[in-house]
């Protein structure tokens, strides 16, 4: 079989996959040049479960924004239209399956590697000084979309592919070119041209294991193809029964190509496991505990050093190894939880931060709907703080923010959440919590607060604040969600400062209450 053959046989496939309708209109709406934010989120608000999936990624630690963005509008506005494509892209890639033929190709592996290669080309790009990574997840995730298409439509054939590649670790591209006249990076690149895909998304797919055969000029389109080779260099040292070798190859040529260096290196290499790990929960794969690359180099050179010992010398190698990666597995362990700490504690105050919060309120409704229980939201605003800042000054705004904080924290239970919900506002989530309670819990830290001296070694000053409180019994609620949750909360807040501050106000449908 020849390359035009075999593409002619591919692009005429009734087993080839197709785009989702969304995937595809915003694919055409994109490539107008009169094509407005209010078109792009129309587009994506009619799939339901779609907007949910974006909002889902668009409010997690993938993009840590300060704020909540709360509705597909305002996702198009703060991330733009071409973040927003990829991400519908990047969904509806996911969401493939194979055709009616059975198959022998490993689908879940082969996403689980996409993701990875997603994350590892973003991880890379983000070190690129002026880079512009707004396409460069789904350009890592599409990259070898040419293997699932192949497996697809030449099911059997792409089986011999992979019995060749298994036993021999003959080169994937050299095994798809002998049986296809081709391989996968041309057969990807014209399937997404069919799909009317863009330049920019095209040309990465089509020389992500060559990437110096682009000369087009094109910025952007060069630095993307880099990364995506590099990424999938980073991918084979995860994945591959020769990853120091990969290793090798990527800090070389990670600094030949891109001009990264050993800090920039290091930091892609620490970051690469943890990144899949919580890519997967984003995107709805099951991937967890991915081994870190330290400790997958560490095994390799285990097993290397076994090679050619006699049996005792190989038993007492093995306790001496099995100790050490003991010692590295905790080390990593404790380095990763303090690592973990300080990405969700807030650096000023202490207390845990808007994307802890986001992530911890996910789990709070997770655990009350399973349980069939309350779940109730405080914010908190301190009651003209700007105006004492300006007074007083920021050293001092600071003091009185992390005074506040360790006040609130010794008011609440241990298992409710504080967190800072960004400048002066606070929030707190308290599990099991009815309405009443929760009002009860608000009226005593607004007292508290009130009573409060805050004292530095200059002075003594006080504040108040106002409480917004939201309750709710997920379970018995069809029109729940998370954003209306904390809207409920925000909209009290506000009753709460119109009504003079130093106060707490209950959302409710048609009326507030208030503590005066």
């Amino acid at each position: 079989m020849n390359q035009e053959e075999t593409l002619a046989a591919v692009l005429n496939s009734d087993e080839l996959p197709t785009l989702p309708t969304v995937a595809s209109e915003i694919i055409t709406l994109t490539a107008r040049e009169d094509t407005t934010l209010a078109d792009i989120a129309n587009l994506v608000s009619k799939d339901t479960a779609l907007s949910a999936k974006i909002l889902k990624v668009s409010n997690s630690a993938f993009y840590s924004f300060p704020q909540q963005i709360s509705s597909i509008n305002q996702a198009v506005s703060i991330l733009g239209i071409n973040a927003v494509r990829s991400l519908v892209l990047s969904f509806s890639f996911l969401s493939m399956k194979g055709g009616k033929k059975k198959l022998h190709f490993n689908f879940e592996k082969f996403w689980k590697n996409s993701l990875a290669a997603a994350v590892a080309s973003k991880l890379i790009l983000e070190r690129v000084k002026g880079a512009d990574t707004e396409e460069i997840f789904i350009c890592g995730l599409l990259q070898n979309l040419g293997q699932l298409i192949t497996a697809v439509t030449f099911p059997k054939e792409y089986d011999e592919v992979l019995a060749k590649i298994g036993e021999s670790q003959y080169d994937v591209l050299n095994a798809e070119n002998d049986t296809f006249g081709t391989s996968h990076p041309t057969i990807g690149y014209e399937v997404a041209k069919n799909w009317g895909f863009p330049e920019v998304l095209l040309l990465p797919i089509l020389y992500h294991h060559d990437p110096l055969q682009y000369k087009g000029g094109d910025k952007k389109i060069e630095v993307t193809c880099k990364a995506s080779y590099l990424a999938d260099l980073l991918i084979s040292i995860l994945y591959s029964d020769k990853p120091q070798e990969f290793h090798k190859r990527f800090r070389k040529e990670a600094k030949d190509l891109l001009g990264l260096n050993n800090e920039d290196m290091d930091h892609i290499l620490n970051e690469l496991h943890t990144q899949v790990d919580h890519a997967g929960e984003y995107f709805g794969l099951r991937i967890k505990n991915t081994k870190s690359i330290q400790e997958i180099l560490q095994e390799a050179n285990i097993r290397l050093s076994l090679i050619n010992l006699d049996f005792d010398q190989m038993n007492q190698e093995l306790i001496k190894a099995k100790i050490e990666l003991e010692n590295l597995t905790r080390e990593l362990k404790e380095k990763n939880k303090l690592l973990g700490n300080l990405a969700n504690i807030d650096g000023l105050t202490e207390i845990f931060n808007h994307r802890y919060f986001q992530n911890s309120l996910d789990n709070e409704i997770d655990r009350a709907l399973r349980n069939e229980t309350n779940i109730a939201l405080l914010l908190i605003d301190i009651d003209f703080f700007k105006k004492f800042n300006d007074t007083y000054g920021h050293q001092v705004g600071d003091f009185i923010l992390k005074e506040f904080s360790a006040l609130l924290k010794k008011e609440i239970r241990k298992y409710d959440t504080l967190a800072r919900y960004g400048g002066e506002e606070f929030t707190i989530i308290l599990p099991d919590t009815s309405a009443d309670e929760a009002c009860a819990v608000a009226e005593k830290l607004c007292s508290a607060v009130n009573d409060y001296v805050f004292r530095d070694p200059q002075t003594n000053y006080h504040i108040t604040a106002s409480f917004g409180v939201s309750s709710a019994k997920p379970v018995t609620d069809d029109t729940f969600s998370k954003e209306n949750f904390i809207k409920m909360a925000d909209a009290a807040l506000y009753d709460a400062k119109e009504a003079g501050r130093n106060r707490v106000a209950l959302y409710a449908e048609k009326k507030k209450w208030y503590k005066f």
